[in-house]
């Protein structure tokens, strides 16, 4: 993963570790935190993440991001600061 930026790195680390896992869009959203807690410059610090694994049926909204969250965790100790999260098993996207 070494030359990917911030972006390629989760999405890599999400499906190396979710089973299952379509759709993945990772959106850079820095730019409108600029000036808040946790924004650095050159951005790569705020991310909206939209996901369908079927590694999320059976687990409530919290148990999802707190699997997320923890897959991330180095990203976390490399300066990622916040996630928005949407987070589906295949059975809820196909509705």
């Amino acid at each position: 993963m070494v030359g990917m930026n911030r972006a390629g790195r989760m999405e890599a680390a999400l499906r190396a570790a979710l089973a299952g896992t379509g759709a993945v869009a990772i959106e850079d959203d820095s730019g409108r935190h600029v000036g808040h807690a946790g924004a650095a410059p050159g951005g790569e610090t705020h991310y909206r993440i939209a996901m369908v694994s079927e590694a999320f049926s059976g687990l409530s909204r919290v148990q999802r991001q707190r699997l997320v969250h923890e897959i991330l965790q180095p990203e976390f100790a490399a300066g990622l600061h916040a996630l928005s999260l949407k987070l589906l098993a295949p059975e809820e996207a196909a509705t």
